[in-house]
């Protein structure tokens, strides 16, 4: 009877301490600061929903914890980084995954990366890169006509009329970052329209179906994300497919052809480079823009730092690296460095033509 006793209380300890460590509520992410997950399965994503939006989220956050806060999204730990001399100390130029695109890769229903370690993760590093930099060479001047095309626009409204600002710059975010990622299919306006209308679809489900459920309980919304999805990925197959083997390597795309990527694989990689980019891109240049706007000082300063470095000349690549770093870095460091890589290519470039 004294063992059974002995038994039965040891069993209960260990359960005990098995739930306590096992379960996401009895513990803080790391020892950080935050919040323990309301939920054991979804984490703290229903007080994101509850917010209304991640921002009010991550601001009321760091309003109670402080700079450096944690929370949980899904079953996994997060570190927020709420001030730009914590993120100073926290980059790492090395890293070769990305977790946003792994988020969005998992929400997709792709597989993140090649599965080959790190070696293969570093070769994709460079992969991307590689095609980064080639397609800019390429395309700038494409990119400066089309912000030239958009600046004439608002030159030409009477200095009363509203400038629908979202719209316009959106448009603009989705016909460059198309014909960069994918080629001159996309100078197409019925193209871009058809790429807008799926991509609209699928990002706001993105943003808030799989946050809240919401669509799960609807069949006709899930229906309509299915069947976006679908054609937006029968279409990148459609353009990787044409693209293979030409001479003319000019897009995103095109060098990620020349690796040894499957086509699966290049046709989720183009799609996370082309979903995320667009509104990241377009939502960076809206926010600058904006305020921009609000400050004549800062318009001053700006505009006489491009006046000294580029005088009567358009902008060129080689310009860019002399803009002084309060103009070229500050304004751009806190938001880029919350960008992957690839959307903050194309933020970055947009920040300096816009």
């Amino acid at each position: 009877m004294l063992d059974f006793a002995i038994f039965a209380v040891t069993f209960v300890i260990i359960l005990v301490g098995a739930v306590l460590y096992l379960y996401p509520s009895s513990r803080s992410a790391s020892g950080i600061p935050g919040l323990n997950p309301t939920e054991e399965k979804d984490g703290n994503l229903q007080d994101i929903v509850n917010r209304g939006s991640l921002h009010e989220f991550l601001a009321s956050l760091h309003g109670q914890f402080g700079p450096v806060a944690s929370f949980w999204f899904g079953g996994r730990p997060v570190v927020s980084l709420g001030s730009v001399d914590q993120l100073r100390q926290h980059i790492n130029p090395n890293r070769t995954t990305d977790s946003f695109e792994t988020m969005l890769k998992s929400l997709l229903g792709y597989q993140s990366g090649t599965g080959g370690g790190a070696t293969e993760a570093v070769m994709r590093k460079k992969l991307y890169e590689s095609a980064v930099n080639n397609t800019l060479e390429k395309n700038f001047p494409m990119l400066l006509k089309l912000v030239e095309e958009l600046v004439g626009k608002w030159q030409s409204f009477p200095k009363d009329q509203h400038t629908p600002l979202c719209a316009h710059l959106l448009g603009l975010a989705m016909k460059a970052v198309t014909q960069l990622a994918l080629g001159d299919r996309f100078r197409n306006d019925a193209e871009v329209i058809g790429f807008r209308k799926n991509h609209e679809a699928i990002w706001s489900e993105i943003g808030k179906g799989y946050l809240d459920g919401s669509m799960e309980k609807s069949s006709i919304r899930k229906e309509h994300y299915e069947s976006a999805l679908a054609e937006m990925e029968t279409v990148l197959m459609s353009v990787a497919k044409d693209r293979k083997g030409q001479r003319s390597q000019t897009a995103f795309v095109d060098t990620l052809l020349q690796s040894n990527l499957t086509e699966r694989q290049v046709m989720e990689d183009s799609m996370v480079f082309t979903l995320a980019g667009c509104v990241i891109t377009a939502n960076l240049c809206i926010w600058a823009v904006h305020f921009l706007s609000t400050s004549e000082e800062v318009q001053e300063k700006l505009h006489q730092e491009l006046e000294d470095v580029l005088g009567s000349e358009p902008v060129s690549l080689d310009k860019i690296p002399q803009l002084s770093r309060p103009y070229k870095s500050v304004h751009m460091y806190f938001l880029l460095n919350l960008l992957p890589p690839k959307e903050a290519f194309f933020a970055g470039f947009f920040w300096y033509q816009v």
